[in-house]
């Protein structure tokens, strides 16, 4: 393991070169060019704050700003786990002659469709700081925990993509079982919703690794809650699991990519 990471970073000037493509490819003649980036957030937060609103009725109460950050802070991180698991399944698939043809570290492409979504999702997260500021969010102590949680959800979505990458070239139907999951993941994700608002059965959501870091960096920013630290450190070790057995299970497959692409 040790030396295939030292291998790759033999290569990073290969991974800066493939995720500035296909960073490129991805607005290139684009008319909204990077505001592609925060489309799909402003739509998971236009739904969120609609479902919000009812519920706030139903209970006698007023919509709060606080609501409206929660579910603006919660999109982004869910938008990048979508974006990053739909590239990454497609991105060996989609480089054929570089598959099949040159030798480096295949993981490199699933790992750069993680990196290209970093990129719009640190635009987003400007946007986000400019609505934050507007509605006085405010900021509290709590955000220091925010890299911790990102870095989270890039171990975990990057061990997903080198399994769903992998895979997808051995079973075609890989990606719309993906794409499935994806559409309806949210709902099983406390993006639209507080954890709080389902009781203590909403405990069990978190089983859902993506939903303690969502939920934590909610409570972080918008919030000025503490994350719930037992889940978090589930979230993290679960990653650090699906990173090292992704990352095995795409070394073992890699020989058979050339025949299966």
């Amino acid at each position: 393991m040790k030396d295939r990471l030292v291998e790759l970073y033999k290569y990073r000037e290969l991974l800066y070169a493939i995720v500035y493509r296909d960073i490129r490819i991805r607005y290139k003649q684009s008319i909204m060019g990077v505001l592609w980036a925060i489309l799909m957030p402003i739509l998971i937060v236009l739904s969120g704050l609609v479902i919000r609103y009812a519920y706030a009725i139903a209970s006698g109460r007023s919509l709060q700003m606080s609501d409206v950050g929660s579910v603006a802070v919660k999109s982004l991180p869910w938008a990048f786990f979508v974006s990053s698991v739909r590239f990454g399944c497609n991105s060996l698939s989609n480089n054929p002659n570089l598959v099949t043809k040159v030798y480096f570290p295949k993981e490199i492409f699933p790992i750069a469709a993680v990196l290209a979504s970093l990129f719009d999702f640190f635009i987003a997260c400007g946007a986000m700081m400019v609505l934050l500021i507007t509605i006085r969010i405010g900021w509290s102590i709590y955000l220091f925990w925010t890299p911790v949680l990102i870095v989270s959800l890039f171990i975990l979505v990057t061990g997903i993509n080198m399994v769903v990458s992998a895979a997808s070239l051995f079973f075609r139907d890989v990606k719309y079982i993906v794409d499935v999951f994806l559409t309806f993941g949210i709902f099983f994700t406390p993006v639209f919703y507080d954890i709080r608002m389902l009781g203590k059965n909403g405990k069990w959501l978190f089983v859902n690794p993506i939903a303690p870091i969502v939920d934590g960096l909610g409570n972080c920013v918008a919030l000025h809650r503490s994350p719930q630290l037992i889940w978090v450190a589930y979230s993290f070790a679960l990653g650090v699991i699906v990173f090292i057995g992704g990352y095995t299970f795409f070394k073992h497959l890699e020989p058979a990519f050339a025949e299966s692409i």
